[in-house]
């Protein structure tokens, strides 16, 4: 197996085997990463599909300095992004609408998902509406301060607060109905 700087190396002098092994390497983590800002196993393969033609079009700004695997996955999230950029308008709620009373901390949050599958929980994340989606996804799995988030999305700081706060009450909200389902108690 080559190592990344070869596989690299190997694809920016045209070799389709090297292509083809860097597809192989990474898609299983990429797509993952796709599942979690689609809506559904069929557009999370068209954005992959996307992204890898991304990647390829910029492998040569690499520039061979980090993770490999970590400039994958920013770019895999901007290509996600920039598939829903167009409606990002249309997807935040207010924050002034239904401001909470107290923010949320940015501390993780923990669910009792004891009992619910991987799948389940992504479809979960999946059926969130898309602004509250992609705050969630860009706060916990990416790790971004909301400040950045913002930036990011072109909302306020307060907005992404409030989006992430609403994604985690409706997450909880069906991680508790599908447990109920399975006569499971959920501890608060």
């Amino acid at each position: 197996m080559r190592s990344d700087d070869k596989l690299i190396k190997d694809c920016l002098s045209g070799d389709k085997q090297a292509q083809y092994e860097l597809y192989q390497r990474f898609s299983g983590v990429l797509f993952g990463i796709c599942l979690r800002y689609s809506r559904n196993r069929d557009e999370a393969e068209d954005l992959l599909q996307e992204s890898f033609i991304k990647i390829f079009a910029k492998l040569g700004s690499f520039g061979f300095k980090g993770s490999f695997e970590g400039w994958l996955k920013r770019l895999v999230v901007n290509q996600a992004l920039n598939f829903r950029r167009d409606n990002l308008k249309h997807l935040f709620v207010s924050a002034y609408a239904e401001a909470p009373d107290e923010m949320p901390d940015d501390e993780p949050e923990t669910f009792p998902a004891s009992g619910i599958s991987q799948d389940t929980l992504l479809k979960m994340i999946q059926a969130l509406p898309e602004g509250y989606q992609l705050v969630f996804n860009l706060f916990v799995f990416e790790s971004l301060p909301h400040q950045q988030i913002a930036e990011m999305l072109g909302i306020s700081e307060s907005t992404s607060k409030t989006q992430l706060m609403k994604a985690r009450n409706k997450l909880r909200q069906m991680v508790e109905a599908e447990l109920a389902t399975k006569n499971i108690s959920v501890k608060s």
